[in-house]
């Protein structure tokens, strides 16, 4: 394979939407910049994949609402039609309940996260415990308790005894959606408006191309990977933490960003597509939104694009997701479909296309939807990381102050990031 060296102002690693806004960023500023992106695509863990109808489907991130600008105008911008989520009739829970029971179980689990959120973060009262910890202690039904422990491991991917308190109430703090989140999705996936950002990019895009080492010092860095070095004033680390934490760097960083990078760990997430021939739940006044009570973690919506692609999500997110990695393709089908005939109906294993996208272990991005921390005493580990060692900066969804987690928070830190580089580069200019 050739060797090459070339040369840049900033280097981004990684074309999730985080190196992608932060690329657009810079390019609108005229600074000059190489994308280097491991996979063959772009968009990180938003993904699109054919299923065995020949359909193109969202197998990663999807959805978004009119609270999250960015991603809204940008859809706009680029003439992307969005779908509006079917939520009329009646919310299914599996062990069934009443619908008013149903409706009053959910209305305590949101008042158990309001009541969470109401905490402050640097509460010395709340130092070194868990989500499950303090959940534990709380006097709401057993119920109650079980809803929300669904809620948070489907939304974060992880069990509740790994995620500090602090972290929680911090991150679902900047996720400020008044509407419901899963509003929206793109007809033509939301891969569709990843390609369209990479095509701005040109040939300063390189796909196929893991960096494995990051050379940095006073003059600047070399990014290296399987094809050359990349030389450069700056480098961006646009990729989620965990992932961040496993690339090589000479000299070492800063023992304190060595160990802001270590406190992550990625969700686990199995997400799938079920199509059928009709919507049948409408007919009977379902609105296909399905949550198991014997299952944290285990969702399922309405995604028919129209009544001619039919189709229910089905998210297995946090511990639940990591049992049934091990299952196998027919065995999580034949799960699955069990689960779906009991809350839904015989009809319900009249499946036209099941189309699974295990993100568990994901070789380039650790898992999904996004990483957490995991150590209850590492406060300071986002500003570390959003500090970085010049000139080594990171970056990523996970770091965002508004909507973590999201493609939304991605946009929004990208920007973020491309502004403070080119300003570092601005001052430097103007100083030397």
């Amino acid at each position: 394979m050739s060797s090459r060296t070339e040369r840049t102002d900033v280097a981004i690693v990684g074309a999730g939407f985080t190196g992608l806004s932060a690329a657009l960023e810079l390019k609108r500023a005229g600074v000059d910049f190489l994308v280097l992106e491991a996979r063959d695509r772009v968009g990180g863990r938003v993904e699109a994949m054919r299923n065995g109808l020949g359909e193109l489907i969202d197998s990663g991130g999807q959805f978004l609402c009119e609270d999250m600008p960015e991603v809204m105008a940008l859809s706009e911008a680029r003439g992307r039609a969005l779908v509006e989520t079917y939520v009329d009739g009646e919310f299914i829970t599996h062990p069934s309940m009443s619908a008013e029971d149903a409706e009053r179980t959910y209305q305590i689990a949101m008042a158990i996260r309001e009541r969470m959120n109401r905490i402050e973060p640097d509460d010395p009262s709340i130092a070194g415990l868990t989500v499950a910890t303090w959940l534990e202690r709380q006097k709401d039904t057993a119920d109650a308790k079980a809803a929300f422990r669904s809620m948070i491991e489907g939304l974060w991917c992880l069990a509740l005894d790994k995620v500090p308190l602090w972290y929680l109430i911090d991150n679902d703090r900047r996720i400020t959606n008044e509407v419901f989140e899963l509003q929206y999705f793109l007809r033509d996936t939301m891969q569709s408006l990843a390609d369209d950002l990479a095509g701005d990019l040109g040939d300063r895009l390189r796909l196929g191309e893991p960096a494995t080492r990051i050379e940095h010092g006073q003059q600047g860095v070399r990014v290296v990977s399987a094809r050359g070095v990349i030389e450069a004033r700056k480098v961006l680390i646009a990729l989620p933490p965990a992932t961040a934490a496993k690339l090589e760097f000479a000299p070492a960083l800063p023992a304190e960003l060595a160990k802001a990078l270590g406190v992550w760990e990625s969700g686990a997430v199995i997400k799938i597509l079920v199509r059928y021939a009709r919507p049948f739940w409408r007919e009977r006044n379902l609105r296909g939104m399905v949550m198991w009570r014997d299952q944290p973690g285990l969702f399922a919506c309405d995604a028919s694009k129209d009544l001619d692609h039919a189709a229910l999500i089905v998210f297995i997110g946090g511990p639940l997701a990591r049992r049934w990695h091990t299952l196998g393709d027919a065995a999580l089908r034949a799960e699955l479909t069990a689960r779906l005939e009991q809350a839904l109906g015989p009809e319900a294993a009249d499946i036209v296309d099941f189309s699974s996208r295990d993100w568990t272990h994901d070789r380039w991005s650790g898992g999904a939807y996004s990483d957490l921390i995991v150590d209850v005493t590492a406060r300071n580990a986002e500003r570390t990381m959003l500090a970085g060692a010049p000139p080594v900066y990171f970056s990523a969804s996970e770091l965002s102050p508004s909507f973590p987690g999201y493609v939304e928070g991605a946009i929004v830190a990208g920007r973020i990031a491309a502004t403070k580089i080119q300003s570092a580069i601005a001052t430097r200019a103007s100083g030397s």
